[in-house]
């Protein structure tokens, strides 16, 4: 068995382990950099949702992949590169504007489709991240143009901590997600908004983020191996 079949496999029982039974955690194999080969190696062992940071990259591997995989856009995302992901991504993670939710709107019309999106909210203390504030994410769900968004589907908040070993502070931003995301869920919004997923967690804090509440956490080199 390939490395990356196997690292796959082994993670992927880690964390039906660490996950609620009722309520196991999606696990996306963050495929950016790597070639499709790969992917494939990693869809040969079970892996369906894959995740990508570049538009073009995602388009590329999209043509080269199995019609079943599912695509997750989790880099930041560019309102005029959204036509060219719209006929096929599973969910973007990376909504960090209410110009941007416009324009995955009219995109996904344009396709008949509905777009899962989820808010990236700014938890991390480094200013390379993007995100939006709590504040800036309560003024999208609160706008009364969403109820005229008929073909996006907010579905949850992602998050990245930031990268530092301090598992404590790893920890406390997870947290401050979590209970933003209660906090959102004991309120009513329109038909568009349908909060169930919390997308927080990457290779070297999945195990915390799933603790913390996590219901998809975004994994590459613990896959695929170490970047070049």
């Amino acid at each position: 068995m390939s490395a990356i079949k196997e690292n796959f496999l082994t993670l992927s029982q880690k964390i039906e382990r660490l996950s609620n039974p009722q309520r196991p955690c999606q696990l996306i194999a963050v495929s950016k950099t790597y070639p499709s080969e790969a992917l494939m190696e990693a869809y040969e062992a079970g892996a369906r949702h894959f995740g990508e940071n570049k538009v073009q990259e995602m388009c590329s591997k999209q043509a080269q992949m199995p019609a079943d995989v599912a695509w997750h856009l989790i880099g930041h995302l560019q309102t005029n590169k959204v036509k060219y992901i719209a006929p096929f991504v599973h969910t973007i993670h990376s909504v960090d504007s209410w110009k941007l939710l416009q324009e995955i709107d009219k995109q996904a019309a344009k396709n008949q489709r509905i777009i899962r999106c989820l808010l990236q909210i700014y938890i991390a203390q480094e200013e390379t991240k993007f995100g939006l504030s709590q504040e800036e994410a309560l003024a999208i769900l609160q706008n009364p143009a969403l109820a005229q968004l008929a073909n996006i589907q907010i579905v949850g908040l992602m998050g990245m901590a930031t990268n530092t070993s301090n598992e404590t502070q790893i920890r406390a931003e997870f947290q401050t997600l979590k209970q933003f995301f209660d906090r959102l869920g004991a309120m009513q919004f329109p038909k568009q908004v349908t909060l169930t997923e919390i997308s927080m967690g990457m290779s070297s804090d999945y195990a915390l983020a799933i603790g913390e509440g996590s219901t998809i956490v975004r994994v590459g080199s613990a896959i695929f191996g170490q970047r070049s």
